[in-house]
């Protein structure tokens, strides 16, 4: 059996991207496309994070690590929650917290503050 070229897989630091966003329509990523973004994202308890919609994106996320809330509603480890476009992300980050979020279509300066 013959293996053919041999590839060496690839290691990127999640510290090497831009605050954890590492596939999407932007520099740098793993993947360039503007099909999605996917980011793992790390906020501290009590930062400061403006509330905000995406005019034509949806996000959907996952909470590994902390406890936070959005539009009141607590969220906790394990939690999905989808945030749609033109609904009001308003975070509250009630311990250090740790977001999957992917993120669709990939749409450069989408997030406005509101």
């Amino acid at each position: 059996m013959t293996l053919g070229n041999i590839l060496e897989m690839k290691i990127i630091k999640l510290a090497d991207v831009h605050r954890g966003w590492f596939i999407g329509d932007f520099e740098p990523s793993v993947l360039k496309t503007k099909d999605f973004e996917v980011g793992v994202l790390e906020h501290k308890k009590g930062e400061d994070w403006p509330a905000h919609i995406h005019e034509h994106c949806t996000e959907y996320n996952v909470l590994l690590k902390g406890k936070m809330s959005i539009q009141k509603k607590e969220i906790n480890v394990g939690d999905i929650f989808i945030i749609e476009k033109n609904e009001i992300a308003d975070p509250v980050f009630h311990e250090d917290c740790t977001v999957v979020v992917v993120k669709t279509p990939s749409v450069r300066g989408d997030k406005k503050e509101v």
